[in-house]
């Protein structure tokens, strides 16, 4: 259990590391597009055009970058335990199940994280076979790779939730 433990924060400080360097890029990307916008339209700066018509990329990679901060940001959410959970089990399940309740919520996360792990490797499957490509000659299956390495990396975090549950169940809380 340690070592999934030293492996989640290993993982937690990648994912940080990440979510800062798109945040700043996509602020940065922003911030450069209203400039030029700007001094097109009010400096009629007409060579602002042509660089904005060789940056025509950045817009479309913002969008993807806040594809990829939704999943790493939903992972360090989920690896915090710190996640939106809807919690209809405490009012359906009799008071003596109270203390399984995480395992089997967390067990159920585990599996709809799976499902949705194996749709995600069948439609990048699929964005390989077509072929098409995104910006920049980049094909777009390497944007979507996010989606089965999002769903791995919350599959992985519910997978180590639901076994400190159960340690907690089996040896009552760690210290």
């Amino acid at each position: 259990m340690e070592k999934l433990r030293t492996i989640d924060r290993v993982v937690s400080r990648i994912e940080r590391l990440f979510v800062i360097t798109f945040l700043g890029m996509m602020v940065g990307f922003s911030f450069l597009q209203v400039l030029l916008r700007t001094l097109l339209t009010h400096g009629n700066l007409h060579w602002v055009n042509t660089l904005m018509s060789h940056m025509d990329w950045m817009e479309p990679l913002s969008r993807l970058l806040v594809l990829w901060l939704t999943f790493l940001g939903a992972s360090l959410v989920t690896g915090e335990n710190r996640h939106i959970k809807i919690d209809i089990m405490s009012a359906l399940l009799p008071a003596k199940w109270s203390p399984y309740r995480g395992f089997v919520l967390s067990l159920a996360c585990t599996i709809i994280m799976a499902l949705m792990l194996r749709s995600s490797i069948g439609y990048l499957r699929s964005e390989m076979e077509f072929g098409t490509e995104m910006f920049l000659s980049i094909p777009t299956w390497v944007g979507q790779l996010i989606l089965p390495l999002g769903f791995s990396l919350l599959l992985f975090r519910f997978f180590i939730q639901g076994l400190e549950q159960i340690v907690t169940l089996f040896r009552g809380p760690h210290p």
